[in-house]
């Protein structure tokens, strides 16, 4: 099941990454990332009203993602807005709706903010996906596996997010 949402992902059409001048390489924020093994790779993310997550970084998922749980604690501090519906299809063919929101803001690592990103919202506890919704606002961004970093230009500056532990639902 959990292939078939990456495939939605996939299927719902490829955001375009803006393209930056070299200079903005000179204020990247590098993140690292921890590897689960199997060529997958988390980063910290903080979001206002939900607190600090664990997202698995994809840079092949058109839209960022979270769960339902997630979604609920931003709607209660009044910190995503209804978009639109997606729709997609699955990898057995079918074709499966998910709604998308606009979250206020979320800070990756402990520096990088980034303002207004779309994600799509997924049944249950799935995991969490930082998606090019999200990193396309940090490019160039840079995917490093050895070592394992995430760097990101063009950041705003960092807001402190309510609720200092690290909840790993969803992985």
């Amino acid at each position: 099941m959990q292939r078939n949402w990456l495939f939605l992902l996939l299927v719902a059409g490829a955001l375009p990454v803006a393209a930056q001048s070299p200079s903005s390489f000179n204020s990247r924020i590098d993140v690292q990332m921890t590897d689960r093994g199997a060529s997958t790779f988390y980063v910290d993310v903080s979001i206002e009203g939900a607190g600090l997550r664990q997202f698995l970084v994809d840079t092949g998922s058109s839209y960022t993602t979270i769960n339902q749980e997630v979604l609920a604690r931003l709607h209660a501090a009044g910190q995503a807005e209804y978009v639109k519906d997606l729709e997609g299809i699955l990898a057995d063919g079918t074709k499966q709706v998910v709604p998308v929101y606009t979250i206020k803001s979320l800070t990756v690592g402990e520096q990088c903010t980034i303002g207004g990103v779309q994600a799509a919202v997924f049944p249950g506890s799935t995991r969490n996906i930082l998606g090019l919704s999200a990193l396309r606002s940090t490019a160039p961004f840079v995917f490093s596996i050895d070592p394992p970093v995430l760097s990101l230009s063009n950041c705003l500056p960092a807001v402190p997010a309510s609720g200092a532990a690290v909840v790993a639902s969803g992985d």
